[in-house]
């Protein structure tokens, strides 16, 4: 078999294990929203606007815990709760430093005034 040939056949059983993959590598889900949007840990979710005001259903436990946006600390929520991240003006992923949650992200789409991460 010639090495091309064996590209192609690698290719035709590599893509589509690798979309299998991608496409369970969400453990939440896709909610979608204009001007604000609830997340919750493991959703990818979409908003249609600029900014976008982002709140997070915080996992159980007890005290609190530490949420960051594209690796900057947005502040500290109590576990249990829905909170207010603020306004997103991007993309951005969302995580829980420390701790087992899956990171969430959310995808800002739309026209606004400023440029940046979050408000």
């Amino acid at each position: 078999m010639n090495t091309s040939l064996r590209r192609c056949l690698g290719l035709a059983v590599f893509l589509p294990g690798l979309a299998l993959i991608m496409g369970c590598a969400t453990t939440g889900g896709f909610p979608t929203g204009w001007g604000e949007i609830t997340l919750a840990p493991g959703d990818t979710g979409t908003c249609w606007s600029t900014p976008c005001r982002v709140y997070f259903e915080m996992p159980p436990g007890a005290g609190s815990y530490r949420v960051t946006a594209n690796e900057v600390k947005v502040g500290d929520f109590p576990a249990g709760q829905r909170v207010l991240l603020g306004s997103f003006f991007e993309t951005n992923a969302i995580k829980l430093p420390g701790t087992q949650v899956p990171p969430t992200y959310i995808y800002v789409y739309g026209q606004g005034g400023a440029s940046g991460g979050m408000n």
